[in-house]
């Protein structure tokens, strides 16, 4: 039997041969956890023209002495229509349109007014430094993000300051999530003793939903190969076919003999990590199909390194897969086995500190987690105070 595959390659292998989607243009608004399709460049420039960055009173910038007088106002959205000559100043707000001939900023908490007469306190003078200068931000024809970006609400305000209503982003896939066993029960409020809650699909569908454009649950579809046979084909019409559970080597575990019966190619078949070993990579012409371990954690350790960058990338993503950290153990960890450990673990006192339970059924446990600390084949004995890599559960390890 061919040995199991390093993650590393093994999700080279997967992310190696993925293209993403077509692209469509949507509105901005509409592209929030989108992947731009092409590079963002400024429409225009940010600011338009130089701006108060305080509320205060705008003077000539050779003119820092006073006194002045007061001759006028330039709010945000309603500027100052005159220009500044020495002598003069107009009272200004965060935000305003600096007028012609202002050079400096006098603060307000600096400044002292008499009716429409103004002078210093002696506390500080009119100063650039608290104009914005026009482009200080970017400037029209700048490059301001990159392909693949995702957008978030930062991007998304970047995008629109730039004078972009529109965006082009590639599409979200779409996606059948199926689980399969005899054994499972599709109404958890009614499962009887010898079945199991079908809890896996949706873990699956849940963690899946930021990165889909639609997905379509299967099952539970029962140990039978005409019943795997018949749900592969009712899923012939989706970029991604994810299966929870009989990727293994039991007698009833059919998701590898019915993928071949249907006419998908089987990149790969099991992966050195732990937990998580039986994962499966086909392909169907375009579709991509993954085989999950039925264990809930198993399931969720796998979807979290090979679904969900899957995913990702097939949306566009430049960086689909998860991003690690790197943090202190709050505890001593034993060496090691010949695969790549995932510790299901929390931070406490900024440190990492496995939970107690680390069986791949152990749900409870899982749901307790916060981070899965990496622990690399055949690493030795760990301390307390050790640095160790670490991924973040939530927003799929990418934020």
């Amino acid at each position: 039997m061919t040995p199991p595959l390093p993650l590393g390659e093994a999700q080279a292998r997967l992310l190696g041969t993925v293209e993403p989607l077509a692209a469509e243009t949507v509105a901005a608004h509409g592209a929030i956890g989108r992947h731009l399709a092409e590079p963002l460049r400024a429409a225009r420039t940010q600011p338009a023209a130089d701006l108060s960055a305080m509320d205060g009173y705008a003077v000539c910038g050779d003119d820092l002495e006073g006194p002045w007088a007061v001759d006028g106002e330039s709010a945000a959205g309603h500027p100052f229509a005159g220009t500044l000559a020495p002598g003069q100043a107009i009272r200004i707000s965060t935000g305003a349109l600096m007028p012609a001939g202002g050079g400096a900023v006098l603060l307000q908490e600096n400044a002292v007014r008499e009716g429409n007469f103004l002078k210093l306190n002696g506390e500080g003078v009119p100063s650039e430094r608290h104009i914005r200068r026009a482009g200080f931000d970017f400037r029209a024809g700048d490059a301001l993000l990159d392909a693949g970006t995702r957008i978030g609400p930062a991007q998304l305000a970047l995008a629109m300051a730039a004078g972009h209503g529109a965006l082009a982003v590639h599409c979200l896939p779409t996606l059948a999530v199926l689980d399969s066993g005899d054994e499972l029960a599709a109404d958890p409020a009614n499962c009887p003793p010898g079945k199991l809650p079908a809890s896996n699909g949706a873990m699956l569908t849940a963690m899946s939903a930021p990165y889909a454009a639609s997905i379509r649950r299967l099952g539970p579809v029962p140990d039978t190969m005409e019943a795997m046979l018949a749900a592969l084909e009712s899923a012939g019409d989706v970029d991604v076919i994810v299966t929870s559970g009989g990727a293994s080597v039991g007698d009833h575990d059919l998701v590898r003999p019915a993928l071949e019966h249907w006419g998908a190619d089987i990149d790969f078949w099991r992966v050195a990590i732990k937990p998580g070993k039986p994962l499966l990579l086909a392909r169907k012409e375009a579709q991509w199909v993954l085989g999950l371990p039925g264990n809930p954690v198993s399931s969720y350790v796998t979807a979290f390194l090979f679904l969900l960058p899957l995913l990702r990338r097939l949306g566009g993503a430049a960086e689909p897969l998860p991003r690690p950290l790197q943090l202190p153990l709050g505890m001593a960890l034993p060496a090691a086995g010949d695969r790549t450990e995932f510790l299901r673990a929390r931070i406490v006192a900024e440190a990492l500190v496995a939970v107690d339970e680390q069986d791949s059924s152990a749900l409870r446990a899982l749901s307790a987690a916060e981070m899965l600390i990496v622990r690399p084949a055949g690493a030795g004995p760990a301390s307390p105070g050790d640095g160790a890599l670490a991924y973040r559960l939530e927003n799929g390890g990418i934020a």
